[in-house]
């Protein structure tokens, strides 16, 4: 790659990605690089932008949130012997270019926080590994990891990450708002370290950037890439010059260093290198620019006027959260992911890449779960070049579906905001099965009746989250009570949601547990929640319809569905929670203690 005149700018987005790719390019040390709020459709250019630094010719290796060990490490192919047609197991795709020559390979994350677990484990197994042995039936494999990692995350999720995951990409660099194109590069892909020692200066400058509190491998880190940016500099020692260029490439704000002391001044004790061709300049300030002010331009009247934002997605306004520093994790606050290096009790029959929502379609290495419109279409567009009579379906035609991880607990919960007042935090009475929830991994569907804010207080209200980690799941534990109770409509909500993931899934829902949390007084009967008028009485028909309702619940595989009923112990009509408990054949849990003859909490 020329480096002669280039000047890396830290604001210039472009130039910074294409400084990281290429020290990670030039160093087996920096193999992993991180990008944080990576736009999706940014995902493919920047692959192969970073393959043509890489000289890799071949499709990256693509991993996702179905990928399993037995894909990454071994893979098994058909050759033709004397004696016929013989199976041999060969190294994985991870793995396959080890021990190589030629261009490393590439391996691309698309979104670090759904790689599935044994990806994760994967990367790190072989992220900065100096060596890496696999012993499987038919394989023996030992050698030094070549591949290069480039991996995407939103910042708002690395907190949910595991810390010895993030630690092994090396090289991190928050890119939100990048743009195209990019700049074209030569090959420059290595498979020894650069020969340049760093100054003992520049590793107490390293710590000081990074604090006393970094970590070992953040600081090897930085160091490695002061020494990737010193060698193309051409610089035989890497000083705290090329640690500070290295910092800004990162997005650290580099503090100005301590004036020199009288010796230092006369020539002792200054190892600062020269400034190089290839360097990284701190951010210019608006006082030294010379660009003339432009007038302003003239208000333009809108057609509409500006409504205010609505909510889209998991930040309010529909904005996703940015945190524009490489070490996101330190300063999020959204709890962890339980032991998300271990993958799940599992009690599945099939693959596992056959279950799961469909979220794309790939080209297919089997007839298993074959995505049939996507074939179909991929046929018709070779059909006047195969010259073909009928319509022919060519191997190279056939696609198969990508799945996200199926489930295999989940967790519904049926909040009645009308049974809380200010006096009772049903969190506490939550927490067991909140607790267990976060440490299966569970599904999340919470469905809500009675609440202040809603489209239809007569119908319930429910959505899905993948864990009890999603913010929207907080939310709703506090929502104001309104004053229509559909509580029949809610439990029904909840017997099709478990109807639904045991058709969806089959035998990958292993276990569910339907919590209610209310005081039994359901006011809104079943038939005016599909639609009709509220009648002039109701009576008792929205308690008869929700026990009816809780019936069908009872009615399911009850070794793979428990129920429990959280009593709030209402002043009146005390018995309802436990009516409905008998209903769903579940257990009664205590909320708080019932309220004595003078309105106050008795004991527990």
């Amino acid at each position: 790659m020329a480096t002669d005149g280039i000047r890396v700018d830290p604001d210039d987005l472009t130039e910074r990605l294409t400084l990281a790719l290429t020290c990670a390019a030039l160093d087996p040390a920096l193999s992993g690089v991180l990008l944080f709020d990576l736009e999706p459709r940014l995902v493919d250019p920047v692959a192969r932008h970073f393959a043509g630094i890489l000289g890799t010719a071949g499709a990256p290796v693509m991993l996702g949130a179905t990928g399993r060990d037995e894909d990454f490490w071994t893979r098994a192919r058909l050759h033709r012997a004397r004696d016929g047609i013989t199976l041999r197991v060969e190294p994985g795709p991870l793995i396959a270019g080890d021990g190589r020559l030629g261009a490393p390979p590439l391996i691309v994350v698309p979104d670090l926080a759904r790689l599935s677990v044994a990806g994760m484990r994967a990367a790190v197994q072989l992220l900065g590994a100096d060596v890496a042995v696999v012993e499987h039936t038919g394989l023996s494999h030992t050698a030094r990891p070549r591949g290069r990692w480039l991996a995407a995350c939103p910042s708002a999720d690395a907190g949910r990450l595991s810390p010895h995951l993030l630690d092994r990409f090396a090289v991190r660099l928050s890119v939100a708002g990048l743009r195209l194109p990019l700049p074209d590069t030569g090959a420059v892909a290595r498979d020894t370290a650069p020969a340049v020692p760093v100054t003992d200066d520049a590793l107490d400058r390293v710590r000081t950037l990074l604090g006393a509190a970094s970590g070992v491998r953040r600081e090897l880190a930085l160091a490695r890439l002061a020494r990737a940016v010193a060698a193309l500099q051409g610089d035989r020692t890497a000083g705290v010059a090329h640690c500070e260029a290295a910092a800004r490439l990162m997005g650290l704000t580099v503090p100005d260093p301590p004036r020199p002391t009288p010796s230092q001044a006369h020539g002792q004790d200054a190892p600062l290198p020269p400034a190089g061709r290839f360097r990284i300049s701190p951010p210019r300030s608006t006082a030294e620019e010379t660009v003339p002010a432009r007038e302003p331009a003239p208000a333009v009247q809108p057609l509409l006027e500006t409504e205010p934002a609505e909510p889209i997605g998991r930040t309010p306004g529909g904005t996703p959260v940015v945190l524009a520093t490489p070490f996101p994790e330190d300063e999020t606050g959204e709890p962890r992911d339980f032991a998300p290096l271990r993958s799940p009790w599992q009690r599945t029959v099939g693959p596992a890449s056959a279950r799961g929502a469909v979220i794309g379609t790939r080209r297919a290495g089997n007839l298993r779960d074959l995505a049939h419109v996507r074939t179909v279409r991929e046929a018709a567009v070779h059909q006047r070049l195969r010259h073909n009579r009928r319509f022919t379906i060519s191997p190279v035609d056939l696609h198969s579906h990508v799945r996200a991880g199926a489930p295999e607990r989940m967790l519904v919960l049926v909040l009645d905001h009308t049974c809380r007042d200010d006096d009772w935090d049903w969190q506490d009475a939550l927490t067991p099965f909140l607790q267990w929830a976060y440490t299966e991994r569970a599904a999340v569907q919470m469905i809500e009746v009675g609440g202040a804010r809603t489209t239809d207080e007569l119908r319930a209200s429910s959505f899905s989250a993948r864990s009890v980690l999603d913010p929207h799941v907080v939310a709703s534990l506090y929502r104001q009570s309104g004053r229509a109770t559909p509580l029949a409509h809610g439990i029904e909500e909840a017997s099709r949601v478990l109807r639904r993931a045991f058709r969806q899934h089959g035998n990958g829902l292993a276990e569910a547990w339907v919590v209610v949390v209310t005081d039994g007084r359901g006011n809104v009967p079943l038939s005016v929640s599909h639609g009709g008028r509220p009648p002039y009485e109701v009576g008792a028909a929205g308690i008869t319809d929700a026990l009816e309702t809780a019936r069908r619940i009872a009615a399911m595989d009850r070794t793979r569905v428990h129920t429990a009923v959280v009593d709030p112990a209402p002043a009146a009509y005390g018995h309802l929670p436990g009516q409905l408990a008998d209903a769903l054949g579940g257990m009664v849990i205590v909320g708080r203690a019932p309220l004595n003859d003078e309105g106050d909490q008795g004991d527990r």
